[in-house]
């Protein structure tokens, strides 16, 4: 990858993933992640996008970033050792997120944009995204 296309690679990250406060830390074996954003109401090349098309993909939307884990998370609940197999992810990771699960809640995010929250069980974890969260899409 040249130093522009790391760049770019860098800004839409930051722009489907922004730093946002989510209000909240997760509890017990919990895992609270970030849902990538949707698309912007307008296009670069002046589409507006309709409402409809932007819950949609809202909706399908499968990628997340691990923020934050609960003390528990990843551990036996009596001895507070860590799982066998291991911790299955760590904050910055990004997962598939599983669509019908988990509390979700959306916090203001600049100028009408709203950026989702979910926090899931530990064991609800579906798969760790090696290779780029940004390129991931969902089919119904």
């Amino acid at each position: 990858m040249t130093d522009s296309t790391e760049a770019g690679y860098a800004a839409d990250i930051r722009d489907s993933f922004p730093d946002v406060d989510p209000g909240a830390i997760p509890l017990g074996a919990r895992v609270l992640v970030q849902l990538r954003k949707a698309k912007k109401r307008m296009t670069d090349s002046g589409i507006i996008l309709p409402e409809e098309t932007r819950e949609t993909e809202r909706a399908q939307n499968p990628v997340g970033r691990v923020v934050a884990l609960g003390p528990l998370a990843f551990k036996k609940r009596d001895t507070m050792e860590p799982w066998v197999e291991g911790i299955w992810c760590d904050v910055g990771d990004y997962l598939r997120v599983p669509k019908w699960t988990g509390d979700r809640w959306v916090v203001p995010h600049g100028d009408d944009e709203n950026v989702e929250f979910m926090v899931l069980n530990d064991h609800e974890v579906i798969a760790k995204i090696t290779g780029n969260p940004l390129e991931v899409r969902a089919f119904v």
